[in-house]
């Protein structure tokens, strides 16, 4: 019997990746076996490409991939497939930066495609965003930016991220979506507005032809809503926020107890 290809997509952060950042032995070899039965299987996830490039080498994947979250998705073996880059406007990005200055905010990032600006010096976030080596400039975001920028994060004092989120609500609604990071991060994460992961799996989808009832999603955090609701089949991790868990229409084991391979293993009879 012929089996119908289905489309597998993996967040990597508490998803596809244990704590320590690897991906487990079993989970490769699910997803191997997967690939060899003709499924296509491709990453969705809220970091840059040069952050996911070699986990996506270490798959052996041979399809687009989903980077912030859906502001960029490409096909890193295939230039002729197209770059999807939606972007937030320069002048909304000024004057984001106005505002955070005021409240004296830790950090102002940006980052265009595989390009990274700070606002500020800063060390400790120097060596996290340091990952795939992008071209990194600091200075002042007003006078260093000239085009159009993929994602914004703000690093702010935790007492501030509530009312700063409500002035992007109030004045910025239109043209950011903004989500507050995980702890112990304080965190907020500005692409363009109505921009998800969803939309990013969509283009992948309609690319190979398959349907959404053979569309799997995996994801943990609230950056994962949307993805799990337009697959067919929406998989909660173990150790995802109970906002995730409540969409889904599974839940599975956590990223640490290889979540992603037990599901898979057994939803395939593998």
């Amino acid at each position: 019997m012929e089996t119908k290809p289905y489309l597998i997509a993996l967040d990597l952060d508490g998803t596809l990746l244990k704590d320590d950042k690897t991906i487990s032995k079993n989970a490769q070899k699910v997803i191997g076996q997967l690939k060899e039965k003709g499924h296509h299987v491709c990453i969705s996830t809220g970091r840059p490409y040069r952050a996911s490039s070699m986990y996506y080498d270490q798959l052996q994947l041979d399809t687009p991939i989903v980077n912030f979250n859906g502001a960029f998705v490409h096909h890193p073996k295939n230039e002729n497939w197209g770059r999807f880059h939606t972007s937030l406007d320069l002048g909304v990005v000024k004057q984001i930066v106005e505002v955070s200055e005021s409240y004296n905010v830790h950090n102002i990032l940006a980052e265009v495609t595989d390009d990274v600006y700070f606002h500020y010096h800063d060390e400790k976030l120097i060596d996290i965003f340091t990952m795939g080596s992008p071209n990194i400039t600091v200075g002042d975001l007003r006078k260093n930016l000239g085009a159009n920028v993929t994602s914004v994060l703000i690093h702010a004092k935790e007492e501030d991220v509530p009312s700063i989120r409500t002035y992007l609500s109030d004045v910025h609604a239109e043209v950011v979506d903004h989500r507050r990071w995980a702890a112990p991060w304080h965190v907020i994460e500005l692409i363009r507005s109505g921009i998800n992961k969803a939309i990013g799996l969509e283009k992948v989808a309609n690319h190979y032809n398959v349907p959404k009832e053979r569309i799997i999603a995996f994801g943990d955090e609230d950056n994962d809503l949307e993805m799990l609701e337009f697959a067919g089949c929406g998989v909660a991790m173990g150790n995802g926020i109970e906002g995730v868990k409540q969409i889904a229409d599974h839940v599975t084991t956590s990223n640490e107890q290889d979540g992603i391979a037990v599901f898979l293993k057994d939803y395939f009879s593998l």
